[in-house]
């Protein structure tokens, strides 16, 4: 799978909210995340604790809706385009999240995600 079909097939995924399949099915298993943010959080390395950030975050916000663009393809790179409308459930206020994950593909997996916000 080159990374042009991979990067298509994730965002197909995510694009039908299926953010848990897309992570299974495509990191691997030494993956490590990048947070724009300090907090323990920051830095995920592992495909078990990707999972761990991304279900913390799942049970601390409340998702209204939002879309998925992309992908944009570069060498063995992707980027997509995330906006998420959103209820922190800490503050309780309403939000509309704009953010860019870059993705890094090697052997056909994601090796690396980075986001942007």
């Amino acid at each position: 799978m080159t990374t042009a079909e991979l990067a298509k097939a994730f965002t197909d995924l995510l694009s039908q909210g299926d953010h848990e399949g897309a992570a299974k099915k495509y990191n691997s298993d030494n993956i490590v995340s990048y947070e724009a943010m300090d907090g323990p959080m920051a830095v995920c390395k592992g495909k078990e604790a990707v999972k761990q950030k991304g279900d913390w975050w799942n049970e601390n916000h409340e998702l209204h809706g939002g879309s998925v663009e992309g992908p944009f393809v570069n060498g063995d790179q992707f980027a997509v385009r995330f906006k998420l409308d959103v209820t922190p459930k800490e503050t309780g206020e309403r939000v509309v999240m704009d953010e860019v994950g870059i993705y890094t593909v090697k052997d056909g997996k994601i090796v690396e995600e980075r986001f942007f916000y």
